[in-house]
This record gives structure tokens, C-alpha cells and sequence, in this order.
């Protein structure tokens, strides 16, 4: 038995008189016809566009308010802190309760929050606390709506499909957050903070109608057995299986430092770019759609890279190019070689997102997957704002330079690590689970 059969098997051991521990195809019935992948794809076009209007709107209208760096990275703080205050509890809310309905309980949240923020902008009375608060809150509802969302797959996909459906959900996800909804928040910004809340708001809405799509079962079996554990009992349980997994643990460590450099991507580019580089807000909004042309490519080369030289490379690679992302800026301003250091950094993050979904709906049981997505979310959200906060510090301190080449240093050193726990062996099991799903 392999490392990770051994793991998973002791994982499942340890709470299988709380939940039905199966893998996803012995939970729920899964679509084999392709209907949910379909809404799955569509529903997180539509919630990442709104999101990338929003998290390019907030730090630009930000900068008319301020010119501090550590305040303006106080905004990205705020989105991205709640994933590590709430992560762990969502996580086990996910796995009690139907998913479908805690994705539409965020969605009421983020519209609310954003009419509340429209009402403020259209009455001339925004300011940096309001968008601290709402930007906290809509944090909240993002680890609501994207852990419930990450669970459903699983359910709802068969295992011989989820690489394909990965790949389409991480290339809207691309497309949306990182290109189109970049570019029509920097444009709507240039025209006024209340139309790009405003388109925010509609897309948030749209969100809620998609899923009733959605088919089959949305919660994880429980044998009824036994009495309900503590929440305190389930955080353990996703704890100690990911510790437990010598390459899950790996994961979440190497996906900790990714998300910190992207993170601190985005606390210091908003200023950076429209000072030192001279763009404007739609400018800003094109350099951060580069990172969606960048994902937009690795989606169509994931699959192609796969087979060639396998899914341990892929993600290997991944450090480099988050790097390069990184040191481009450091080195220049040139908005050209900054974009397309940009677009290899999309075309990592894309490659990196569909693998490691693949790898953990392979390796993580269904009726864990709440409590260890929200966990593996941990270290990757998580790990974004202590990103964002050391950059602002640096930036504040030293300059932006040095602040992002700091992040490329770091984005490299964990290349080591990774090639030896990533195993060919470990690339090898995984591949085998797929193919006996």
C-alpha cells in the first residue's frame, strides 16, 4: 500500500462512525451526462466575474481615498483575512450541512454588502472604514460560497471526469476573475466607483438562479449511528489527516508561499502600477487581465503538459513561474515585460489549481472533503494576506521593488522541498486511483 493509500485509509478509519467516508462516487450519484460540470462552469464565470470586479475596484477606489501603500494593502487584508479566522469552522459547516444552500446563503450575503457599499458610493459617503468592514464581511461569504462550492465536485462529477471539469471551472475562474472582470472593473472605476459596485451587485445576483441547476445530492451521508461530533472534534479530524498525508502536507506548505506572493502581488501592484509604471485604472485592470490571457493558456496547455511530462511537473514548475510573475516588477517598470511576467504567472497558477484539485478529490474521502478543502484553503487564502500585510510593510519601509522581489526569492525556494516529497512514486498512485475510480 502506498503512502497516500495509507493515509487516506487512516483518515477515514478514525471518523467513519461520524460520516459515510466512501470516495465521491459511493456518496452521491455523480453526473455522468456532463449537466453539472456545465453549471458548475457557468456559475463560477459569473460569481469570479463579479469577484474580479470587485477586488480590482475596492484597492482603485482605495487610491483616491489614500496614497499609502499600507493602507491601500489594507483592503486586500481585508478580503483575503477571513480565511484565516473562519476557514477551519466553514469547513465543518460544509460537511453538516447541503452545500447548495450555504453557496446561496453567501450569495444574499455579497449582495447586500455591495448594495450597502453602492448606497455609500452614490451618496458621496465612502470611505476606508466602510470598505475595511464590507471587505471583511464579503470575505467571509467567499469562503462560504468557494469551500461549498470546491465540496459539490466531487458529489456531483464522476472521478473519470473531474480532470476535464477542473480544468474548465479553473479556466473561468481565469478568464472572469483574472481578465474580464480586471478589465471591466478598471474600466467602470474610471467611470465611477457606483457602476462597477453596480455591475457587482447584478452578477451577484445571477449567482443564486444557476444553481437550482444543479442536480443530485448536496451533503455528506452520515451513518446516523452515532452521536454528532463537536465542532472542535471535526477541525481535529481535517487536521490530522492532513498532517498525516506527507504530500498533502507538502501541498499546503508550497501553496501557502504561492499565495502569499500572489497576495502581495496584488497589495502593491493597484499603486505601484498607476504611480511608478504610469497606468491608469484601465490599464491596471489590462496588466491584471494579462494574468488571465496567462491562465486562459494554461488551460489549454494543462492536459497536453500532463501527458508529456506528467501532473508532479506541472506543479513543479509552477514556482518558477510565480517568480518570474514577481521579479519582473522588482526589476522594471516596463509595462510590457511586466505583463507578460504576468502571463507566465497565470499560466502557472491555472496549471497548479486544476492538479492539486485533482489530486485532493482523488486522495481526500467526500465526507472529508469540507473540512480539508477549508483546511488546504487555510494555507492557500490564508496565506494572502500575511502576503499583503509583509508587502505593504516592506513597500512602506524599503519600496515596492524590494518588497516583490522578496516574494520571487521566496516562490523559488520551495522548488527543493517540493521535487521530494512529489515523488514520481506519489505521481504514480495517483495516477492509478484515477484510472481504478
Amino acid at each position: 500500500m502506498t503512502e497516500g493509500a495509507k493515509a487516506t485509509e487512516q483518515s477515514t478509519s478514525s471518523s467513519d462512525h461520524h460520516v459515510v467516508a466512501g470516495p465521491a462516487d459511493e456518496v452521491g450519484t455523480t453526473d455522468t451526462g456532463g449537466r453539472n460540470t456545465a453549471v458548475l462552469v457557468v456559475f463560477t464565470a459569473v460569481t469570479n466575474l463579479a469577484d474580479g470586479v470587485m477586488k480590482i475596484a475596492l484597492p482603485l477606489v482605495a487610491t483616491s481615498l489614500t496614497k499609502s501603500p499600507a493602507l491601500i494593502s489594507g483592503v486586500m487584508l481585508t478580503l483575503s483575512l477571513p480565511w484565516l479566522l473562519t476557514a477551519l469552522h466553514v469547513g465543518v459547516l460544509v460537511d453538516r450541512v447541503d452545500r447548495r444552500k450555504l453557496v446561496w446563503l453567501a450569495n444574499g450575503i455579497q449582495v447586500v454588502v455591495v448594495g450597502a457599499l453602492l448606497v455609500l458610493a452614490v451618496s458621496d459617503m465612502l470611505n476606508l472604514p466602510a470598505i475595511y468592514i464590507c471587505g471583511a464581511v464579503l470575505g467571509v461569504a467567499e469562503v462560504i460560497a468557494m469551500t461549498s462550492a470546491a465540496a459539490l465536485v466531487p458529489d456531483v462529477v464522476a472521478a473519470s471526469g473531474r480532470e476535464r471539469a477542473n480544468t474548465w471551472v479553473a479556466g473561468a475562474e481565469t478568464v472572469c476573475q483574472e481578465f474580464a472582470g480586471p478589465f471591466l472593473g478598471g474600466l467602470l472605476v474610471g467611470v465611477g466607483a457606483s457602476f462597477a459596485l453596480g455591475a457587482t451587485l447584478v452578477g451577484y445576483g445571477l449567482t443564486a438562479a444557476v444553481l437550482v441547476l444543479l442536480v443530485y445530492r448536496f451533503r455528506a451521508a452520515t451513518t446516523g449511528d452515532a452521536a454528532e461530533p463537536s465542532v472542535r472534534e471535526q477541525i481535529s479530524e481535517g487536521l490530522q489527516f492532513l498532517w498525516q498525508h506527507r504530500l498533502l502536507r507538502m501541498l499546503a506548505a508550497v501553496v501557502a508561499v504561492l499565495g502569499s506572493c500572489w497576495g502581495a502581488w496584488f497589495a502593491i501592484m493597484p499603486l505601484y502600477s498607476t504611480d511608478d509604471m504610469g497606468l491608469s485604472p484601465a490599464d491596471y485592470g489590462l496588466l491584471v487581465g494579462a494574468l488571465g490571457v496567462g491562465g486562459i493558456a494554461g488551460t489549454l496547455v494543462v492536459g497536453w503538459f500532463n501527458r508529456l511530462f506528467g501532473r508532479r511537473w506541472a506543479m513543479v514548475i509552477t514556482t518558477f513561474l510565480t517568480s518570474a510573475m514577481m521579479a519582473a516588477p522588482a526589476m522594471t517598470t516596463d509595462k510590457w515585460a511586466v505583463g507578460c511576467a504576468a502571463v507566465l504567472g497565470g499560466i502557472g497558477g491555472t496549471m497548479w489549481t486544476v492538479n492539486v484539485r485533482t489530486v485532493m478529490q482523488t486522495l481526500v474521502p467526500s465526507a472529508m472533503m469540507g473540512r480539508f478543502g477549508a483546511t488546504f484553503r487555510l494555507f492557500a487564502f490564508g496565506s494572502t494576506p500575511v502576503g499583503a500585510g509583509l508587502a505593504g510593510v516592506l513597500a512602506e519601509l524599503f519600496s515596492a521593488p524590494v518588497a516583490l522581489a522578496v516574494f520571487a526569492v521566496g516562490s523559488l525556494i520551495v522548488f527543493v522541498p517540493l521535487v521530494r516529497v512529489f515523488t514520481i512514486g506519489a505521481e504514480a498512485d495517483i495516477d492509478s486511483r484515477l484510472k481504478q475510480a
